[in-house]
């Protein structure tokens, strides 16, 4: 028997996601980072300082959107939403899924204000990329440019299924930021932490990577 919630049969959906993950993972692994799409769990604790009042809020690396529903379900509106996805096989989907959002297909380390909708910095970036895989210097890069779009006192979520922090601490201190740990999740395959990534006070200048 599938699994209903709200008429809508679930199971179907998440074996669809899993086996468009591993596509996906197959063609390009280091751009993709997992097999499959991170649990709901997980999705949970990476969403949970999220709240309905809070503002625009940004994805980097949605995926199929499991991060996506978890931001929704804290009170953020669709149309409030800008999900960056640079793997064109999630692309259309997303567009679907949720129609009201501004999907960008583009690499994350491109971004800028100017992509924003009506180029308003958002309050919180959600983080599914896999960052790990990613060389420092293309790492710096997307912390410069995700940052740049975030407003004062705004934060970046990250998740990792490393034992430290992914983002390494002379990058930290480069771009005057701090981490700091979430939670845990271990009923996650694998598991995963979860970190908060915000601006030091007083902030301090940005250097070239």
């Amino acid at each position: 028997m599938f699994a209903q919630f709200r008429g809508v049969t679930v199971l179907p959906m998440l074996t669809n996601d899993v086996l468009s993950f591993f596509r996906s993972w197959t063609r390009a692994p280091l751009q993709v980072g997992a097999i499959a799409p991170s649990g709901a769990v997980l999705a949970e604790v990476i969403a949970s300082e999220i709240t309905a009042g809070c503002g625009p809020v940004m994805e980097l690396g949605p995926g199929t959107g499991v991060f996506t529903r978890a931001i929704l379900a804290r009170g953020v509106r669709e149309c409030d939403l800008t999900l960056v996805e640079c793997n064109t096989d999630f692309v259309p989907l997303l567009q679907a899924r949720f129609p009201e959002s501004r999907v960008l297909s583009m690499d994350a380390a491109r971004l800028s204000p100017l992509e924003l909708r009506d180029s308003e910095k958002v309050a919180a970036v959600i983080s599914g990329l896999p960052l790990l895989a990613m060389s420092p210097r293309k790492v710096f890069s997307i912390l410069a440019a995700a940052f740049g779009c975030l407003r004062s006192g705004g934060a970046l979520y990250q998740f990792t299924y490393g034992l430290t922090c992914p983002v390494r601490r002379p990058y930290l201190d480069r771009l005057g930021l701090k981490a700091r740990r979430v939670g845990r999740v271990i009923r996650n395959v694998p598991p995963a932490t979860v970190y908060r990534i915000s601006r030091r006070s007083p902030s301090r200048h940005v250097s070239a990577a």
